[in-house]
């Protein structure tokens, strides 16, 4: 089989979807490929999921979140229906259950498609196939043979793993929701921590993600980091769960969950950890400390009182630099993803593998990228921020039409 679109989405997320929807507005033709089904990296997620954003942020152009809990946490259910509704509403033409295995540069076309029904020219491709795809696991020595071993990709629930205690290697977001799910399903766990900020949930009641979109912390573009590098931190340690509480280092600890440092290597049966947990919530408090110089500075700016900012108390622990690989049943990599777009064979991507983008305009003619991390700025992939890069670069993907058509 092969075919000719003039312009074609890969991915049917947050992002594919929201760019065919300003496609269509602009009377644009074209058609969505997804390799599963609509909104398929939320299906991917572990039952239990919530929202780890507020549930305002379910803000896609042209249906806003228009339900009773702003402020709370719909489940991952909940999404995906949100996200099924939306293609409804805008009659997104997507294809699904088609594989995208390589994209080239052709001659008569633009651009040539290899997918699992068949090769598709086309003249222009935008990539909207999520911030992060690749699991990552950092190279700290091989685990003994036959330990069970997942990433955070592959686990759903507590009653899925294999008996015994748990290993979980990463403290991000992930890591932190993994670990005390499965405490409080009555697993011993050990939680091998890494750097990362975090937050308070809620500040008098209104959650701290709300506060800061405030003062256009999401609107920050990339230069605003330390460096590129920033690209690839932890989200805030916080949880949707439950309706959204706090979580992170202090609320595990208290918990009854293990803390470890970064893990050093494996001998054997002998993990071993570096004592540096310590400085792992350090560097935490002081990304807190910074937004709570933020939010009270910038709050009054714009209108707004300041509410209580808490301090974090102080932290004491027992460095504990070894564990017996024979008491663990599974260990559940959550040590984050990378950007991998090795099936594009184009020179589109930076030194960190990040699609080089003039917002969403690839240097490749007719080449465009939506739902990147901090593509334009820090909310960018995010459902409350990926429909203004939607439209912009719809209008360039238009635009790039006319100009081949004159």
């Amino acid at each position: 089989m092969s075919e000719h679109i003039d312009t074609v989405i890969i991915g049917a997320g947050q992002a594919g979807l929201a760019v065919s929807r300003e496609l269509g507005v602009r009377g644009v033709e074209h058609v969505v490929l997804e390799r599963s089904r609509v909104a398929q990296a939320w299906r991917d997620r572990w039952d239990s999921f919530s929202l780890v954003t507020p549930n305002w942020t379910m803000d896609l152009p042209g249906t806003p979140y228009a339900g009773p809990d702003p402020e709370g946490h719909v489940s991952r259910d909940e999404i995906i229906s949100y996200l099924e509704n939306y293609r409804s509403t805008w009659d997104a033409p997507v294809r699904e259950g088609v594989d995208v295995d390589s994209l080239r540069a052709a001659s008569g076309s633009r651009f040539e498609l290899a997918t699992s029904l068949g090769r598709i020219a086309a003249n222009n491709v935008v990539v909207c196939t999520g911030s992060f795809q690749k699991p990552y696991r950092p190279p700290t020595g091989v685990l003994p043979p036959g330990m069970p071993v997942i990433d955070a990709l592959e686990y759903r629930n507590p009653a899925e793993l294999p008996a015994g205690k748990v290993l979980v290697i990463g403290s991000g977001q992930t890591g932190c929701q993994l670990a005390e799910e499965l405490f409080l399903a009555g697993r011993e766990v050990f939680l091998s921590c890494g750097r990362a900020p975090w937050v308070p949930r809620r500040l008098d009641d209104v959650d701290t993600i709300t506060w800061l979109a405030r003062i256009g912390f999401f609107d920050q573009p990339l230069n605003s980091l330390p460096s590129p590098a920033g690209r690839l931190l932890a989200n805030p340690q916080t949880t949707g769960a439950g309706g959204g509480r706090d979580l992170h280092f202090r609320t595990l600890q208290r918990l009854g969950v293990v803390l470890l440092g970064r893990l050093a290597g494996v001998n054997g049966h002998r993990a071993s950890f570096v004592d540096d947990l310590g400085a792992s919530v350090a560097f935490g408090d002081a990304r807190w400390a910074e937004w709570r110089a933020l939010l009270a500075s910038e709050l009054p700016t714009r209108g707004y009182a300041v509410p209580e900012l808490p301090i974090a108390d102080p932290f004491r622990y027992d460095p504990v630099t070894e564990v017996d690989l024979h008491d663990i049943g599974v260990v559940i990599y959550t040590t984050g993803f990378r950007p991998d777009y090795r099936w594009i064979e184009l020179p589109v991507c930076d030194d960190m593998g990040f699609p080089i983008t003039d917002a969403g305009t690839s240097p490749n003619p007719g080449l465009f990228f939506c739902g990147v991390h901090f593509m334009r700025v820090r909310r960018s992939a995010l459902m409350f921020g990926v429909g203004l890069d939607a439209a912009i670069v719809a209008a360039s993907v238009a635009s790039s039409r006319g100009r081949r058509d004159t």
